[in-house]
């Protein structure tokens, strides 16, 4: 078998996993959790997201949080951004990169951004024209590609099509989302397989929930057949507020400690990444979602 060498892991914490949490997370905590991230070797934390506050009250204070990061050579501090206004006011913060994120499934494109998959692709398209004049690198994503809440079964074509729009747009890499987490090896497998012949395995990421405990088989499913560029979340954290029922992103920690133990080069210091979890954890008043997490804090009595 043949796995990639490295692995970028991109941590979504500090944005997809507190932007679901009944509390409310002072930005001081959200900087001190995103710069104890980057000392754990993380190259790339997406930061913020600058969508409307009436939708996501969560990500509210997003110049707040910008403007207190401290950057790093080499560190990349995505934020997600659903329009023109979103692209502008994050630039206007400071923002050096940027994700659109749309849907492989109509009615949740809909529920979620207000829009068709069309429109959508129409409204990200001078966005990431905007971006890229101004030389920000744009990543995109793409939700329910393994299943949708509301139609159920999403078939890999439909993932594979607007993978493609969002390549030829000019987004650097595509994260595939299993964002109700019902997706399996072999379903996961079919989906990069379908997507992979419009956009190379290279530029496309694995999104993965852990709803149905199936993250780290669909990792490995991932890796198998060469993509190298993971979404995790820190202690689990997440959810969706637009699917009922889904659980975080895949923990950070166990993703770590999976590729620690095939051999494969992550960057990351786990025991740090577990220390940055306790953080916001203790923040929250709630235990880590990581089964390696719980398994450290008895190890060693923290």
């Amino acid at each position: 078998m043949s796995f990639p060498r490295k692995v970028k892991i991109v941590e979504v914490g500090p944005r997809d996993g507190l932007q679901n949490e009944p509390k409310s997370v002072p930005p001081a905590i959200k900087i001190e959790l995103i710069h104890r991230l980057v000392e754990a070797g993380l190259s790339a934390v997406e930061a913020t997201a600058f969508v409307s506050p009436k939708w996501v009250p969560q990500m509210a204070d997003h110049a707040e949080v910008m403007a207190g990061i401290k950057t790093r050579p080499g560190v990349a501090f995505p934020v997600l951004v659903p329009n023109m206004q979103g692209f502008e006011a994050a630039r206007a913060a400071g923002a050096t990169e940027i994700a659109v994120f749309g849907a492989a499934s109509e009615t949740f494109s809909r529920k979620n951004i207000n829009c068709s998959i069309a429109e959508s692709l129409a409204r990200f398209a001078p966005v990431v024209a905007a971006a890229k004049a101004k030389g920000m690198r744009v990543r995109g994503y793409i939700s329910c590609a393994a299943g949708c809440p509301y139609e159920g079964e999403v078939k890999p074509k439909a993932v594979a099509e607007l993978a493609m729009q969002l390549y030829g747009m000019g987004c650097y890499e595509i994260s595939l989302g299993d964002t109700i987490g019902v997706g399996t090896p072999k379903e996961i497998r079919a989906m990069i397989e379908a997507t992979a012949k419009s956009v190379p395995i290279a530029k496309l990421g694995g999104h993965y929930h852990d709803t149905y405990g199936q993250a780290l088989a669909n990792i490995y499913a991932s890796l198998e057949l060469g993509v190298r560029t993971f979404d995790s979340s820190v202690a689990g954290l997440g959810g969706c507020p637009y699917a009922k029922g889904a659980t975080g992103n895949v923990a950070s920690e166990d993703v770590v400690y999976m590729l620690d133990g095939l051999g494969i080069e992550t960057g990351v210091d786990l025991e740090k990444l577990f220390r940055a979890g306790q953080f916001i954890c203790r923040e929250l008043g709630r235990e880590p979602a990581s089964r390696v997490a719980r398994a450290l804090a008895a190890k060693l009595g923290a």
